[in-house]
């Protein structure tokens, strides 16, 4: 298991399973384990408090577990086939709108969180993808951004891994980001200089001002102190990216485009994530339709034929 996943996977994986599903069913032999004392140990996970997108990730693990078990002919089938996990509501999204968007880039401009913020706001880019990202991957000249990297914090230390999806993407810089990340490559350097250090094209775009780059963790509780500060409506600093998705599908945007822009595996997962987006777009779509053909038969008059029917030879 340690192989197939993340390291921080991996951690979260260990803790579910020594910390809930050891103490309920650790003591059953695997071949005797039925889906009647799984489903009992989900209920008293739920009973003891555990949220139901915990209890749905056990079962994930558990169900993952048992299966490769029925590979290696340890069990004949798996007895979490059988078993439904907790249902997990989808929790509403809460995104800003451009003006807001906008609002936020102006008013972070001397905190820490303003670059991720126009990364996030303006590109889509995740957190992680912010701060693995180096100058040698943002081309101000011709506007593009190369996301190939992504940061992920594990106990011992940053880890530099692939994005997501597991493949990079190159996303176009809009005009007023090519413009905040020259201003801040500018005063980045001059940073630099008074410390006696050269910035490069491997120095990350995120950095502290000791020149040493930016946690996860350090970008994020910028953003929330700014938040506090601003009086701006709270989001998490992921929803600038679904903030981000929502304006593109809003503006018209082909939700493929959409897709290739965030780094979705696939276009299904932009469409579901966004379909209260979707929904707009399609009442857009028929409106639209009934222009289109309202003045069409305004145009021209369209002589109606009868359909007769061949008769059969």
């Amino acid at each position: 298991m340690r192989a197939l996943v993340s390291p921080r996977t991996h951690v979260r994986y260990r803790e579910l399973a020594r910390n809930h599903l050891t103490p309920l069913i650790g003591a059953v032999r695997v071949a005797k384990l039925s889906p009647m004392q799984i489903s009992g140990a989900y209920a008293t996970m739920i009973r003891k408090g555990l949220a139901p997108v915990t209890v749905s990730l056990a079962h994930r693990l558990l169900s993952q577990s048992l299966k490769q078990a029925v590979r290696w002919r340890i069990l004949s089938m798996n007895p979490c086939s059988d078993v439904r996990p907790p249902r997990v509501e989808r929790r509403e999204m809460r995104v800003w709108n451009v003006a807001t968007m906008a609002a936020a880039i102006d008013a972070s401009r001397g905190w820490q969180c303003h670059v991720p913020v126009v990364l996030a706001s303006l590109c889509g880019m995740r957190l992680g993808e912010i701060g693995a990202l180096r100058w040698c991957h943002v081309n101000l000249d011709r506007g593009l951004i190369a996301v190939v990297e992504s940061a992920e914090e594990t106990r011992a230390g940053i880890r530099i891994k692939p994005p997501k999806s597991g493949r990079g993407r190159s996303v176009t810089l809009p005009a007023l980001a090519v413009t905040e990340l020259r201003a801040w490559r500018l005063q980045q350097a001059e940073d630099f200089l008074r410390l006696g250090l050269r910035p490069n094209d491997d120095t990350r775009v995120v950095t502290r001002k000791d020149g040493l780059p930016m946690t996860l963790d350090a970008i994020y509780k910028s953003w929330w102190r700014f938040l506090l500060d601003s009086g701006l409506p709270r989001i998490r600093f992921h929803d600038l990216r679904h903030s981000h998705a929502t304006a593109l599908l809003a503006g018209g945007v082909h939700p493929k485009v959409a897709s290739e822009r965030l780094g979705h595996a696939r276009v299904g997962i932009t469409l579901d994530t966004y379909s209260h987006v979707i929904g707009t777009m399609q009442d857009s779509a028929t409106s639209a339709l009934d222009s289109a053909f309202a003045e069409a038969n305004g145009s021209k008059a369209v002589a109606i034929v009868p359909f007769t029917p061949k008769k059969a030879p």
